[in-house]
């Protein structure tokens, strides 16, 4: 997955693989092709196909984990929840009629929750993936991958992934982004030489003091170091993109119409763009909002 949280990721993978012993696959008849309407979902609002419990409680409860700014992070000073899913999530509740319930929850515990009806839908930077769809369905609503950053005045003129070759270069221990400067650097004639950091933060400081002209961060991390500091450059190219979803429990496939019927919705009014554009993530945005996309 994108997120450097390789400790997490591999947990929650664990708890996914002993789940998905009571769920069938996503795409053996639980969910439709991506974009499809369900069903009798042709043509309705995404008010008028949230299933009944929810308009009844009136309250739609979705956990995340904060410490992925600016995914989802406390406002300096508060425990308010802040950040693109935040967002996403209060407009998504507010195209269903109903008002949001955020819940900060520990990342290897949000699959487990859902399926436990603790929360009615995860949002927190969860990468879309054919093992995690064992367990849960995903409405998936954006698009992401590493990014090249180097500093801002870049000396040694790197422009893109194959320009690492032969440089220093720093990366995160167990990220997705390392497996992609490993790859590579599996092509190139003049091989690259590979520090390996604790996390994106600890790798840019190597870039400040010098001992690596560049490093592979997920662009909306990067996105956000380059904005609160402007000795950064970050690079337009995605590499290793995949999508991220809106976790759903796999019974509750009225909701999962539902929430892709809002997402859409605030795509085609330009709200979503909106959201993702406050936070300078707009190039991960998605044209439509799908269902289970890997793999279909």
């Amino acid at each position: 997955m994108n997120r450097p949280r390789p400790l997490r990721c591999l947990a929650a993978l664990a708890l996914v693989a002993l789940a998905a012993t009571a769920c069938g696959r996503s795409d053996q008849g639980a969910a439709p092709a991506p974009g499809a309407a369900a069903g009798d979902a042709a043509g309705k609002t995404a008010a008028e196909l949230v299933p009944g419990k929810y308009k009844q409680a009136g309250v739609l409860r979705v956990a995340t984990a904060v410490g992925y700014p600016p995914m989802e992070m406390y406002k300096p000073g508060t425990t308010e929840l802040t950040g693109v899913d935040p967002d996403l999530a209060a407009a998504i509740a507010a195209r269903l009629g109903l008002r949001v319930e955020m819940t900060n929850a520990s990342f290897d515990g949000l699959i487990p929750g859902l399926q436990a009806g603790r929360f009615d839908l995860v949002m927190s930077s969860m990468t879309d993936s054919e093992q995690r769809r064992q367990a849960v369905d995903f409405v998936d609503y954006f698009r992401t991958g590493g990014v090249v950053m180097t500093t801002r005045d870049n000396p040694l003129g790197i422009g893109s992934l194959k320009d690492l070759c032969g440089k220093q270069v720093v990366l995160a221990k167990g990220s997705s982004n390392l497996e992609i400067g490993e790859r590579q650097n599996a092509e190139c004639a003049e091989k690259m030489t590979i520090s390996q950091s604790e996390d994106a933060p600890t790798g840019l400081l190597q870039l400040d003091s010098g001992r690596a002209a560049a490093t592979i961060v997920d662009y909306p991390v990067a996105q956000m170091f380059a904005q609160k500091n402007a000795s950064y450059r970050v690079l337009p190219e995605q590499y290793g993109t995949a999508p991220w979803g809106i976790a759903v429990a796999k019974k509750e496939s009225g909701l999962r119409d539902a929430v892709q019927r809002g997402l859409q919705e605030l795509i085609d009014s330009g709200e979503y763009r909106t959201v993702l554009d406050r936070y300078e993530v707009g190039g991960s945005a998605v044209a439509r909002a799908t269902v289970n996309t890997v793999g279909q």
